[in-house]
């Protein structure tokens, strides 16, 4: 009896720690069960051609809201190839109802933890003695009993996909728009046995960490013991965390401020700056706290951090998300990813859309279309916004001149006005290349605000020519100061060896 355990990642660079704590707790099944990743970018009769060379009696598969639509046709697929082969699927895209992807062909789902439960299910298919309903809902899983799933990253995976790793599960928030927050109860690991698994991964090579907790800060004592692991280790390593922004004790400041330059990320959730909007959603806003907080991360750490904003929450229109915007980029000078409110199934998100007409796509990633104070033309600007604000601020691209665009009024005002602009000339937000996005940011600033083109080249020079290798772009040859283009350069290899001496 062959069982494939299998999902479509996002990305090749991606690997499933789901998939390996199924097999990591197959038992005497474990032998006749095999971890086959594919990613969304495959050919899905390609994807189906691969399971079924294996001969699987049984197929697990992982679903999430990224790869439903193309799961849902792989399964088809196999049935109709294979009809004798059970299909068992879960995930955080099935473990919630309604399904707004048709799933109904798969033979069971699993609506939960599947740690344990997907081997009593195999062995129930296996002996005939499988249950009649088709969806399973097991008991959440008892974290010190379960086998962990760390020594089943092969070499393959360390060479060449990020190591996703987790110290606890659940989260004491009720944020409504978050998974997350259906399992209000916050269940941790032991501690030892995971920092001796870590080290195992450190051992074998592993230099990545992506923790996949949902508040890495809250307990101090896991958090410390964490961050102290990765201090005892000679760099280069990367460690991600997604924290709470307003939990940050003083023993956790201090180690975060001795981590080297590249070797910590930190994921904020900032979502809102707007106190009414925020206990629309369930979301705790303590202001002073994240200010604070921020601050500190800001000016004295060498954190690379991520903070989060989302567009389209309830009570929340485009003036309030310029100000949440404009508030953030004078605090920090950090990466400030742009979301669009997504409805996922299991969340309390629908009792607002009467009260604030809320109207969501029920088709994958089920974002918002519109609602009272959002017209749906108002959310399609908004995502080429988000689109624009990756190229360019996000990218680290025009840091120098990037400023240019809002010397006089609003970050938000003047970046939505150069967004409008940007769609009125490519009619797209993808395959922009830098020097075709370098040269329509110059032509913006000189042309549409004014500004001299000597010094937007300098700047634009500055930051295009301070990755090596780079040819300056046809455009800017005019400008072309060969000490400008040095001195950029020299100050890169200098900023570079500072931060391998920090």
């Amino acid at each position: 009896m062959k069982i494939i355990l299998s999902t479509l990642n996002a990305r090749y660079t991606h690997s499933s720690i789901g998939l390996r704590y199924l097999y990591a707790n197959m038992q005497e099944l474990q032998n006749d069960t095999k971890i086959i990743e594919f990613s969304i970018n495959e050919a899905i009769q390609t994807i189906a051609e691969k399971i079924l060379d294996e001969e699987p009696s049984i197929v697990g598969l992982g679903v999430y809201i990224w790869n439903a639509t193309q799961t849902q046709e792989l399964i088809e697929v196999l049935k109709k190839v294979s009809p004798l082969t059970k299909i068992v699927i879960g995930g955080p895209e099935v473990s919630y109802e309604p399904f707004r992807v048709d799933f109904s062909q798969a033979d069971f789902v699993l609506q939960g933890e599947g740690d344990t439960a997907f081997y009593k299910l195999c062995t129930e298919i296996i002996s005939d003695t499988a249950p009649k309903d088709k969806v399973i809902k097991p008991v959440l899983a008892d974290l010190g009993k379960i086998k962990l799933p760390y020594e089943h990253y092969t070499q393959h995976d360390i060479d060449n996909r990020y190591i996703y790793v987790e110290a606890s599960r659940g989260c004491p928030f009720m944020c409504e728009f978050c998974l997350s927050s259906i399992d209000e109860k916050v269940r941790n690991f032991d501690i030892d046995i995971l920092i001796k698994e870590f080290s195992h991964l450190w051992d074998l090579g592993v230099r990545n960490f992506k923790f996949i907790d949902r508040t890495f800060n809250l307990n101090m004592r896991f958090a410390n013991a964490i961050l102290d692991f990765f201090l005892s280790k000679e760099p280069p390593y990367f460690a991600h965390f997604e924290v709470i922004p307003d939990h940050f004790p003083e023993s956790i400041k201090q180690k975060i401020a001795l981590f080297p330059a590249g070797a910590l990320q930190l994921e904020i959730g900032i979502q809102t700056l707007n106190n009414e909007v925020a206990n629309n959603i369930n979301r705790p806003l303590k202001l002073k706290k994240i200010y604070e907080n921020l601050d500190f991360i800001e000016n004295q750490t060498k954190a690379h951090v991520h903070l989060d904003l989302i567009v389209g929450l309830p009570g929340e229109d485009l003036e309030s998300f310029g100000r949440n915007l404009d508030k953030l980029v004078s605090i920090s000078t950090s990466e400030i990813q742009i979301g669009i409110l997504k409805k996922l199934s299991g969340t309390t998100l629908d009792r607002h859309d009467i009260k604030f007409g809320m109207r969501y796509s029920d088709i994958p990633p089920y974002d918002i279309l519109s609602n009272d104070l959002l017209s749906f033309k108002d959310i399609q600007k908004m995502k080429r916004f988000a689109r624009f604000w990756d190229l360019t601020y996000n990218s680290g691209n025009f840091k120098n001149s990037f400023p240019l665009l809002y010397s006089k009024g609003t970050v938000y005002d003047n970046f939505f006005a150069f967004s409008l602009w940007m769609y009125e000339q490519t009619d797209a937000t993808w395959k922009i290349s830098l020097d075709r996005l370098s040269k329509l940011f110059f032509q913006y600033l000189s042309e549409v605000l004014g500004h001299k083109e000597e010094e937007i080249a300098e700047l634009m020079l500055k930051d295009l020519m301070k990755i090596q290798g780079r040819i300056v772009p046809k455009f800017l040859k005019p400008y072309v100061k060969d000490d400008v283009v040095v001195n950029a350069r020299v100050k890169s290899s200098r900023n570079k060896r500072q931060d391998q001496r920090a």
